[in-house]
């Protein structure tokens, strides 16, 4: 019998079960980055530099869905780190490019790596068929939000505020919950 401690309301609520499996998850991945005076937020601008290269600054907050205002006090830390730098694009230099340093691409290959023990770990309880099923699940809710977000332009939106936390999906679809707490609320 499958007994738990928690509300069965809750239970039901895939958003509170996605939830809490990737704050349980990210507990061991949160105490190393912290070792490094590292937050989520970082962990995540330092994955997203690693999959796409160097990106515009407005590009990458765009991609992460992080308000522009709070990517630009991450990557001021992450300089500060000598993780990331800032340079102006020499073909439109009204645009910032945000690429690792050497240290920075050394640090996140370290972190993605732990990262995937921590998940391999967090999800021994599934088969992998499950856990591949469940990835693309998240996957697929993830891309329905950004196309949503999209609208009919295939363009994102203007970011004019605050947005929530979401990831490009495939097997990082846990980074949805990358920035340890509700974007909109800082």
């Amino acid at each position: 019998m499958n007994e738990s401690r928690r509300p069965p309301t809750l239970l039901g609520l895939p958003s509170y079960l996605a939830a809490h499996v990737g704050r349980i998850g990210n507990r061991p991945l949160v105490e190393e980055l912290t070792a490094h005076g590292l937050r989520l937020p970082h962990f995540a601008v330092l994955a997203a530099l690693r999959d796409l290269g160097p990106t515009a600054q407005h590009e990458l907050a765009d991609r992460l869905g992080f308000n522009r205002s709070h990517l630009v006090g991450y990557l001021d830390h992450l300089e500060r780190a000598g993780l990331a730098v800032r340079e102006r694009d020499a073909d439109d230099r009204r645009r910032q490019l945000v690429r690792h340093t050497a240290e920075g691409a050394r640090l996140t290959a370290e972190l993605v790596r732990i990262a995937g023990e921590v998940e391999r770990a967090q999800f021994a309880a599934l088969t992998d068929a499950e856990l591949a099923t469940l990835t693309a699940l998240l996957a697929r809710v993830l891309a329905a939000d950004d196309q949503n977000d999209r609208g009919t332009t295939g363009e994102p939106p203007p970011r004019r505020g605050p947005a929530t936390a979401t990831s490009a999906g495939g097997r990082t679809a846990t980074v949805a919950g990358m920035t340890g707490r509700d974007e909109r609320n800082p």
